[in-house]
């Protein structure tokens, strides 16, 4: 089986992003799809895999994600961006509503982040709390907002956020990657407290802005996670860390989005979707492996304009 796609990544979160709107394959085909092209050390690689599928319920188009894993997303709003301009391509539009696994998101053109750089705005939410979405068992109460969770064993207080997905989030002077991973590899184990795992980011205040290292789930430490940030930055606003209807700006080892957090806690990104190279690979759908490779295009003048904003971002860091 042959797929077209394009190489595309979202503030650094990369993917293979297929235009599927007239494909019909079961989520055990796409799973493994999702493996062969998300593995590293293929011949693609990425964080996940990406589909553009029919709308549903009114909407104009639809995102599917699935993890390296071969596992189903809720959602991903760095993902969401390239879907959506692939999506406004295909449909000859600059806004949409796009059906996701469990909600929806509206999506626009948005001005430039930099010079070069496609920047799509996309409003996702509401953000929630209750623990019942997750679920999350054995807790007292019906949601945690900068406290500590027993079963991590861990001393960090955390924010339990849905984006719809599921995340905690702590707010700390530094980032310990190390911590970070343990606190996450606990979280993937699936333990029975939290059977539907859980994305984990570590967060440093920097005055207005934000820098968000993530743990997601399915994928393992990313250079950058959309939902994260967004639940990250309903997270600092909701505990009086940042202020709610103000610009944020949201670093990330990958790059950087500008966000805004209502009241009613609908959240917004703006950010890249930005195309690397295009091409074709063979899938066998049985064993998962993927095969012969070709390579049609490369988008130098689009990668040229996000290494510009990568570099400024690192000598911010």
């Amino acid at each position: 089986m042959r797929f077209e796609f394009v190489k595309c990544h979202g503030s650094g979160n990369d993917f293979p992003l297929i235009d599927a709107r007239h494909l019909i394959l079961s989520d055990r085909v796409w799973a493994q799809v999702a493996r062969a092209l998300a593995d590293r050390r293929g011949p693609v690689g990425g964080d996940g895999l990406l589909l553009l599928a029919p709308g549903r319920d009114g909407a104009d188009f639809a995102m599917r994600m699935f993890n390296a894993d071969g596992s189903e997303a809720e959602t991903c709003l760095n993902g969401l961006r390239c879907v959506a301009r692939l999506g406004f391509e295909a449909t000859d539009s600059d806004s949409a509503l796009v059906s996701l696994k469990t909600s929806t998101a509206t999506v626009e053109r948005d001005a430039a982040v930099a010079p070069g750089v496609e920047t799509i705005r996309e409003t996702a939410g509401p953000a929630g709390l209750s623990l019942t979405d997750w679920p999350m068992h054995g807790i007292d109460g019906d949601r945690i907002v900068d406290a500590p969770v027993p079963a991590l064993g861990s001393d960090r207080r955390f924010t339990a956020v849905t984006m719809p997905n599921p995340h905690l989030v702590a707010f700390v002077d530094a980032v310990d990657e190390a911590e970070l991973v343990a606190i996450g590899t606990a979280c993937e184990a699936a333990p029975d407290w939290l059977p539907n795992r859980a994305n984990v980011s570590f967060v440093e205040v920097r005055g207005p802005d934000l820098f968000v290292r993530t743990f997601e789930r399915g994928v393992g430490l990313t250079d950058s996670c959309g939902s994260a940030m967004a639940a990250s930055s309903f997270a600092a606003c909701l505990t009086g860390r940042l202020g709610y209807d103000a610009p944020i700006t949201v670093f990330n080892k990958g790059g950087l989005v500008r966000a805004r957090v209502a009241r009613d806690a609908m959240v917004q990104l703006s950010g890249n979707a930005t195309w690397e190279w295009s091409g074709s690979i063979a899938v066998d759908p049985d064993s998962g492996q993927a095969g012969d490779l070709t390579v049609d295009r490369h988008f130098d003048d689009e990668i040229a304009a996000w290494a510009k904003v990568a570099d400024g971002v690192s000598r911010h860091r």
